[in-house]
């Protein structure tokens, strides 16, 4: 019986932590294409993943969490824009972000920007929401801040 009772409980715990995994675009066409069928706007993350000690912080502290994980379900397209110092990335990749990187002006990590984007006459238009970084405090006081720039 407790064995029984151990596996429903490692089964059940299987789809809670699935349930809880976020998917982050990295391609911004295909999540421009998401945000448009779903009408939310993208949160672009610019983070150097592998070497942005306060990136890797933001992850552990906000980004990987079950509040952020519900948040951003149900109001934002996640989008993860990395400048990795060590893993490996396609060459269009590297070029979308460093495009991205100069047209939002981006000039320390983590950045995150929440966007509305259009195109019009095949020219894409980014309208900017808000733009914030690590936020002390955990989820609550970064959703804080996310929330106030979703509400204007």
């Amino acid at each position: 019986m407790k064995k029984i009772i151990v596996a429903l409980l490692l089964f059940a715990g299987s789809f809670a932590a699935e349930a809880q995994e976020l998917v982050w675009e990295t391609n911004v066409t295909k999540a421009m294409a998401i945000s448009t069928e779903t009408k939310k706007p993208l949160l672009l993350f610019f983070t150097g993943s592998d070497w942005c000690g306060w990136c890797i912080r933001l992850q552990k502290e906000v980004l990987k969490t079950p509040e952020f994980a519900a948040w951003a379900k149900e109001n934002v397209v996640l989008v993860e824009l990395d400048y990795p110092r060590k893993a490996p990335q396609t060459e269009e990749i590297k070029k979308q972000n460093n495009e991205l990187q100069m047209a939002f002006g981006i000039q320390g990590f983590p950045t995150i920007i929440l966007a509305n984007a259009t195109t019009k006459e095949g020219k894409v238009n980014f309208e900017g929401i808000g733009s914030t970084g690590y936020v002390a405090g955990g989820p609550s006081a970064w959703l804080a801040v996310a929330n106030g720039f979703l509400k204007k």
